[in-house]
């Protein structure tokens, strides 16, 4: 190995791989060495509130001081820093105008077509101002709903910036979204108005988006929209609603340059974000303000060791959380240049991410396993497309997020993208989380294949068993965090019972957060292995949604009785979605199961959005049930695998129907 070295040492899950920092890296990291991390875990355990109040001070302007650090009198609605007063829009921007970033490049922005933008801090503070003094002319106020429904584009950074600037709370809704998925999310949300463009311009296509959002307005209960602002993209031909549809280009080209910020209190909701759950409702993660933007700008110096001469590159999107606080927060917050990529990674051909890396001299790349693992095979396809055929020595560390990455992807991914020189931050966390929660230290943290290994200093996670006690290492269990921590989930947006129950549950005493993954430490380093999701929510590429969801889709189509949906494992994205249905009419056979399973897809596909079709549809004359009625999902997960049935199957109602589910149309 060059800069790093492998050495033996059984993991968890009997990975034995192990790989240093490399020594220069760690000599000018943030966190250098594992004394460095063991002093931060130390202090934080010591004086835990000292700990956060002394990060919160030194990593964020606060126009009143907090006195306050955490109020616990009413958990799980836990309180951070509850009585300073700080605005985030002032955070990313204004204060680099101050501290000599004016003229610094924030966003380097990259169009489908290879298009470059450059847009420095101090015309981006004024684009901003521009779009928040615009909102305001229209009567957009603190706490008002905002539902953002955009592709990747520095105008869907600065709506959200806009939103935080003048105190209004952004949901952005994933632009791959179908419109009942969006009507649902503005109805809930109660939103005021919609930030869109006509088109998003994607993989070489101009895919539609207001007329999406239009067809989500038809469908009633949007009452509470006043207005639809229209980012002009690709200049499509659109429908106009007068009195409702205003061009962004007319409502803000006569606005001032400077817009005063709106000082809110540091539990004030800065965004909902819709993610699926274990029931057929979206539900809206709210975070709160103050502890968001601290753990968004923390991490990005502690996870990606950010530096002033750093181009760093997350490939997400703004619709995720991953592009919330890795994109549109983390890097302003620290006066970071970021790429920023509109473009999917096989278009025009499947090398345009590492050639967007030699072209813009990027030296922190962070995109997610699914990725990963698709261009390892469009790399075997094809040599010109392997990353070995750019240029990719500017690259100082690696990262992926949006679920484990296994072993040898991990592999591949250092030894062909890092060139076995730059450390890998595997990162685990979720929407709820608000940001990284375990993940090596890239100056500090030996790294092992497939493992996040340690929590960040102040995460307290555990496993436990299902009664919440702690299980030792090397035994599987429940991942929980055992303290509370500024960036958490404040609520689920006019559902606190739903909060609670969901994410503080009784059977652990309500006192834990339950990430729903199951985890296992190993015996020897205590590293962490995240071993898959504990309820019904699946993941595919990294995206999160419920089964009920999907299955609630399928059953809305007038051929379908029932339908039931599980995960298998898939070795592009990570789990993809198997759905066994029974229907109206006999059980088709051939061609005809064949065509009625591609008109299911893309009846899931307008119901939901295309991340959500079924990769596999299997039909039967009802589902292997229990006499009581219930639906053993146990067994259709061992049926979508291809295994074989080992389980008991006495309670079965109807054991002959096993046989027949084995057959995908």
């Amino acid at each position: 190995m060059n800069a790093a070295t492998e050495q033996q040492g059984q993991q968890g899950l009997g990975e034995t791989r192990v790989f240093n920092p490399p020594a220069a890296f760690t000599a000018n990291a943030a966190v250098s060495g594992m004394e460095a991390y063991n002093a931060l875990v130390a202090e934080a355990e010591r004086d835990y509130e000292g700990f956060w109040a002394r990060l919160a001070r030194e990593n964020v302007d606060w126009q009143t001081p907090f006195t306050r650090t955490l109020n616990e009198d009413n958990a799980p609605f836990y309180k951070w820093f509850e009585d300073g007063k700080l605005n985030v829009s002032y955070n990313c921007l204004d204060r680099n105008l101050t501290n000599g970033n004016a003229d610094k490049t924030a966003i380097i922005f990259e169009a489908d077509d290879g298009t470059v933008t450059n847009v420095t801090y101090k015309e981006l503070h004024a684009k901003v101002c521009k779009f928040a003094n615009g909102l305001k002319s229209l009567g957009i106020k603190k706490g008002d709903r905002v539902v953002i429904y955009m592709s990747m584009s520095v105008e869907g950074v600065a709506a959200m910036q806009a939103c935080a600037r003048i105190g209004a709370t952004h949901s952005v809704v994933f632009g791959g979204f179908s419109a009942k998925s969006l009507q649902e999310r503005i109805i809930d949300a109660g939103a005021v108005a919609v930030i869109t463009a006509d088109e998003q311009s994607r993989g070489g296509k101009q895919l539609p988006l207001k007329a999406i959002v239009d067809e989500a307005l038809a469908m009633g209960g949007c009452d509470t929209i006043k207005n639809v602002v229209v980012y002009k993209r690709t200049g499509g031909n659109i429908a106009f609603t007068e009195g409702r549809d205003i061009w962004l280009s007319d409502l803000v080209d006569n606005q001032a340059a400077e817009c005063e910020p709106e000082w809110v209190e540091a539990e004030h909701p800065l965004f909902i974000l819709y993610t699926s759950g274990s029931t057929g409702t979206p539900k809206g993660v709210q975070h709160a303000t103050g502890g968001y933007l601290l753990w968004a700008a923390l991490t990005m110096k502690w996870s990606f060791d950010i530096k002033p001469s750093d181009v760093y590159w997350c490939t997400a999107d703004i619709g995720w959380v991953t592009g919330h606080t890795y994109i549109a927060y983390g890097p302003t917050a620290v006066g970071a240049t970021q790429v920023i990529f509109e473009g999917v990674p096989t278009f025009p051909h499947a090398g345009r991410f590492w050639e967007t890396v030699q072209k813009h001299k990027v030296t922190i790349f962070y995109t997610a396993p699914t990725a990963i693992r698709s261009l390892i095979k469009a790399s075997d396809a094809d040599e010109k497309v392997h990353p070995k055929s750019f240029d990719l020595s500017s690259l100082r560390l690696l990262g992926t997020v949006g679920e484990p990455i296994n072993p040898e992807a991990w592999m591949w991914y250092y030894r062909n993208v890092g060139r076995e020189a730059c450390p890998i931050v595997d990162t685990f966390w979720q929407t709820e989380t608000g940001g990284h929660m375990i993940t090596p230290l890239p100056g500090a943290t030996p790294m092992v294949p497939g493992s996040c290994t340690l929590p960040l200093p102040g995460i307290m996670a555990a496993i436990v068993d299902e009664s919440g006690a702690d299980v030792p290492n090397g035994q599987g269990g429940i991942l929980v965090v055992k303290r509370p921590w500024p960036s958490m989930i404040r609520t689920i947006w006019n559902n606190p019972d739903r909060f609670k129950a969901g994410y503080f549950p009784e059977e652990l005493g309500g006192k834990y957060y339950l990430a729903g993954d199951g985890a296992i430490r190993n015996k020897d380093t205590g590293y962490f292995t995240i071993t898959g999701r504990i309820d019904d929510v699946l993941n595919v590429s990294g995206h999160r949604m419920g089964t009920m969801e999907i299955e609630s889709a399928l059953v809305a189509n007038p051929l379908v009785a029932e339908a039931a949906v599980v995960g298998k494992p898939d070795d592009t994205t990570g789990e993809s979605i198997c759905a066994f249905v029974v229907l109206k009419q006999a059980r088709p056979t051939g061609e005809d199961a064949k065509r009625i399973a591609a008109e299911l897809r893309t009846w899931v596909g307008k119901e939901i959005g295309p991340i959500a079709k079924p990769k596999e549809i299997r039909f039967g004359d009802n589902l292997p049930k229990t006499r009581s009625g219930k639906i053993m999902r146990r067994l259709l997960r061992v049926l979508a695998k291809g295994e074989s049935i080992t389980q008991d199957v006495s309670t079965l109602e109807n054991p002959a129907i096993l046989e027949q589910l084995k057959e995908t149309a």
